[in-house]
């Protein structure tokens, strides 16, 4: 159990899976005695508010409004969550807040809110709830959550299947619901995902658990490092599944240390982002010799960016900035002459074809005669990605 010194502990429950996430809830509520729950409903956010409610195991405690700020029901319930939790401690009755994230909320922007005001909140733990029977179909759904209807503002962009991977990756534990249509394809899908995620069994039906006495409450109490959470995400230190192979699922983890060429990779990336239900990593372009490179895909789109310089590329002077856990993981990949140069990509799916992937990376590569032709021939190549990474 986390040490708190005093302080709220509070357990963020996100996920699509509505049916899954309110079932954990009201695990939490049955089993951790003085547990609070909040839920802010975004779904009201087109009449101009946010409607707030607080409950316990026996029923409704209180409701009430926030409005919209700045047209963004995402901003009304960041607004709204602190002093809401702030009331709790007060109480000093509350042994437990959980706080359960509307549909398309990430746990990534609450968890960094609440550990902003930590003198007198604590995060104890993020947990996603998962139907493993639903985990295929939404990873592999390309529409915009604003067509779904479940986009948090009016400039929201993000898709059902990239929002779902960040909520799926980013939490240490997974509230698993009994599904009855889960298979063994969909269970060896979800730990070849998040291999290192704890997993916690729920009932769907009547919240109650199927893991023994007191195993979801201690997950929902054991601690949480928002700090090091934000670590893992960064593509160059990323916790990125292993090699895996099991009921018909497999992934495949893609390692090289020469660079791609800008058009060939451009011209393969519609078949290299369909090859799989989720990749990930980080890649090295020739012509962006500099530039550490995040690739992130779901539902048959990709996503593209910049994420900072790569660590070779800056003086030795600055190294002392750099996050610890970021100088480990350079030094995992480091090699003369290119130092953390690389390129390190993920593939997860059921049916996966590694041979057609492998193929494909490889012939993406500079050639021998391009990889000696050095650094200058290299940024004269055609420059096919500066429209997606906005230089």
């Amino acid at each position: 159990m986390s040490d708190t010194d005093g302080r709220l502990p509070v357990a963020l429950v996100c996920g699509l899976h509505s049916d899954a996430r309110e079932a954990t809830v009201r695990r939490l509520l049955a089993t951790v005695p003085g547990s609070v729950a909040l839920h802010h409903d975004l779904s009201t956010a087109a009449r101009g508010t946010v409607v707030r409610t607080v409950r316990d195991v026996t029923g409704p405690l209180s409701s009430g409004e926030a409005p919209l700020v700045n047209d963004c029901a995402c901003c009304a319930l960041r607004e709204d969550l602190v002093p809401e939790l702030n009331r709790l401690a007060d109480d000093g009755t509350t042994r437990l807040a959980i706080v359960e994230l509307w549909d398309s909320v990430e746990p990534r922007a609450m968890a960094e809110v609440i550990a902003a005001h930590g003198e007198r909140l604590a995060v104890s733990s993020v947990l996603t709830a998962v139907d493993p029977a639903l985990l295929l179909p939404y990873l592999g759904n390309g529409d915009d959550l604003a067509d779904a209807g479940l986009a948090a503002a009016a400039t929201d962009r993000r898709t059902v299947a990239d929002t779902w991977a960040r909520q799926l990756e980013y939490a240490p534990v997974l509230a698993i619901a009994d599904s009855p249509l889960a298979d063994d394809e969909d269970r060896a899908l979800l730990a070849q995902l998040h291999p290192t995620a704890q997993q916690v069994r729920i009932d769907p039906a009547s919240g109650s658990g199927a893991a023994g006495p007191g195993e979801l409450a201690a997950a929902a109490l054991a601690g949480f490092d928002v700090e090091a959470a934000a670590a893992r995400q960064h593509p160059a230190c990323a916790l990125l599944p292993q090699e895996a192979d099991e009921c018909g699922v497999g992934t495949y983890v893609w390692h090289r240390d020469r660079p791609f060429h800008p058009e060939r990779l451009y011209r393969a990336l519609e078949d290299l982002t369909c090859a799989a239900a989720r990749s990930r990593g980080r890649f090295w372009l020739a012509d962006h010799h500099d530039s550490l490179l995040h690739w992130d895909a779901a539902g048959g789109a990709l996503c593209v960016e910049s994420a900072g310089p790569w660590l070779a590329s800056l003086p030795d002077s600055e190294w002392e900035k750099v996050p610890p856990l970021r100088r480990a993981a350079a030094s995992l990949d480091w090699h003369p002459p290119h130092g953390d140069r690389c390129q390190h990509l993920v593939f997860t799916s059921p049916g996966l074809d590694r041979e057609g992937i492998e193929s494909l990376l490889d012939s993406c590569l500079l050639t021998d005669a391009e990889y000696t032709a050095g650094r200058a021939a290299w940024k004269r190549l055609p420059p096919a990605f500066d429209s997606l990474l906005e230089v």
